[in-house]
């Protein structure tokens, strides 16, 4: 067999005993939520025998191995269960979040590599310069922000002061047409640089210390003696293999923008899956966290997974080790 096919093998196996994982501990952190969740699907008025039937049918008057078994079988099949709230299936109700948190996760993610590419470049070629030394600080700061918090400020400034954006939402009623998607990158221009401001930081600081440790290699010094511009040196030899680490962490960050989106969302009721998380919460409707917590895991692994493959090929010593 191919050394790159097992690899992928291993990553995969991997990929799937955590998100097995993930799926289980969601499970049981979700039955020691307070409250009773038959109250989400029974109504206190019910006789006891209605409410019975009721539980019965939704499998909750069942013992917790029981449930896990038929939860972990439904999974296997792509069935999330139907909302005790929404009475439709959670699937359906995923899948209408799912695109707006889509949207913000990748805009974000995008700003972030094309802001933190250059920042980065231009701090490792002026080590201890002005922009150097303003770009640690500021990626400093950004790490030790709190995506809530900046989300908050943001909308104070921005939205309620200046009033220059939307302070919510992902698009205004009775907007029609060409003007819709304006509209719709109005509204996403302050959750989406909530996250660009928290994450930036970590990325360019990690491009920054892998370029210049690059820039000091026997290749890049060699290249210099042949003659060629320190521009190509920087971009073509140097950049090239500083981004291999900057490539992993771009598959860990998404983790954080998942993470990040649920905060980000509920701040600016941003009507992704973030949000449904916390209106499923509050009205204790289990399907619901358990969906949208077994996609937001899906996505986070298949995003890793992708990320030790791409790095595989990227850099073959890692197929190796």
């Amino acid at each position: 067999m191919p050394q790159v096919v097992r690899f992928a093998i291993r990553r995969l196996g991997r990929g799937v005993l955590t998100l097995w994982f993930a799926a289980t501990v969601t499970f049981l952190l979700l039955r020691l939520l307070p409250g009773d969740p038959a109250l989400a699907v029974a109504s206190p008025n019910m006789t006891p025998e209605a409410r019975q039937i009721l539980l019965h049918q939704y499998g909750l008057d069942q013992p917790l191995l029981t449930q896990y078994g038929k939860y972990l079988w439904q999974l296997l099949h792509g069935n999330l269960g139907i909302s005790f709230t929404q009475q439709i299936s959670v699937t359906d109700v995923l899948l209408q979040r799912l695109p707006w948190t889509l949207l913000l996760t990748i805009s974000s993610l995008v700003v972030t590599v094309a802001v933190g590419i250059p920042l980065g470049v231009l701090a490792a070629t002026r080590p201890r310069g002005f922009l150097d030394r303003l770009v640690q600080v500021g990626g400093v700061t950004g790490q030790s922000l709190f995506v809530p918090s900046v989300g908050i400020f943001l909308l104070f400034v921005f939205g309620l002061q200046l009033h220059w954006l939307p302070i919510g939402g992902a698009y205004s009623p009775g907007v029609y047409g060409p003007a819709w998607y304006g509209d719709v990158a109005l509204h996403l221009v302050l959750p989406c640089f909530s996250l660009v401001l928290v994450q930036l930081g970590s990325y360019v600081l990690t491009l920054r210390s892998t370029l210049i440790d690059s820039l000091g290699e026997d290749y890049c010094v060699l290249a210099r003696a042949k003659g060629l511009p320190n521009r190509k040196v920087v971009w073509k030899h140097g950049l090239r293999n500083a981004l291999l680490p900057t490539t992993t962490l771009v598959g860990l960050q998404l983790g954080f923008l998942v993470g990040g989106a649920v905060l980000t969302e509920t701040v600016f009721a941003y009507p992704g899956i973030g949000r449904g998380i916390y209106e499923a919460v509050t009205q204790l409707d289990f399907p619901v966290l358990q969906g949208a917590f077994v996609l937001l895991a899906a996505t986070v692994v298949v995003a890793n997974v992708l990320t030790d493959l791409a790095y595989g090929l990227l850099d073959p010593r890692v197929r190796t080790a």
